[in-house]
């Protein structure tokens, strides 16, 4: 299995698209704008079809270019339904964004929720439910490749905010030590912005939550 990362869209928010050629098959976690023009190259040449798009929260940079893949590949959509009214009805995000971004509802296929096992590409994900930063933010955790992607719950040396609507310090800070410090240290933290990190760097040197 090969995981590429992909920042796309108008603010460069990571996209992670996973293939597995001997299955010609292949997963999107998260949609940024723009997203479908990176991946479309990519998934032609290993000759793999797009069959599934895990969105890790509701946020429109995380799910601009939903449509646009979907309507292209005919993949089946994922998400966290205390996310429901964002995807839904995006536009309640339109006031804090300029007019040149358009969006558009996202049809979900199927409501995950915490403890959900999910299988993709021949490997089993768990979803781990990590709200703070938005309401339905889920990382999706593939022990047999060692990857947890949280979307903004957690960043190298950072965290997601969590003064925008529908966030909470205490209750991103409490999502961060029980659902990712207490995946193995080598588990590769994939985040929705910025560069990869690992749970045990992130246990020993990130600023805003400590280590218990």
């Amino acid at each position: 299995m090969t995981v590429y990362q992909l920042p796309s869209g108008a603010i460069q928010t990571n996209a992670y698209l996973l293939t597995e050629p001997a299955l010609g098959e292949a997963l999107l976690i998260d949609a940024p704008g723009g997203i479908l023009n990176k991946i479309e190259p990519i998934l032609k040449k290993e000759g793999c079809l797009l069959t599934q798009v895990w969105i890790t929260h509701g946020h429109w940079d995380h799910t601009e270019g939903a449509d646009e893949v979907v309507k292209a590949t005919s993949a089946l959509v994922s998400a966290h339904s205390d996310d429901k009214v964002l995807l839904e009805t995006p536009t309640i995000m339109s006031k804090f964004l300029s007019k040149e971004i358009e969006l558009t509802p996202v049809k979900v296929d199927r409501w995950v929720k915490h403890g959900d096992l999910l299988e993709a590409l021949g490997t089993q994900f768990e979803v781990r439910h990590v709200p703070g930063h938005c309401p339905g933010n889920v990382l999706f955790y593939g022990s047999g490749i060692k990857a947890a992607f949280v979307g903004d719950a957690l960043f190298k040396s950072s965290i997601g905010r969590s003064d925008t609507p529908g966030g909470d310090f205490k209750v991103l800070e409490h999502s961060i030590r029980t659902q990712i410090y207490t995946l193995n240290d080598d588990t590769r933290v994939l985040s929705g912005h910025g560069p990869e990190t690992s749970v045990g760097v992130e246990k020993a040197t990130n600023p805003y939550v400590k280590s218990l």
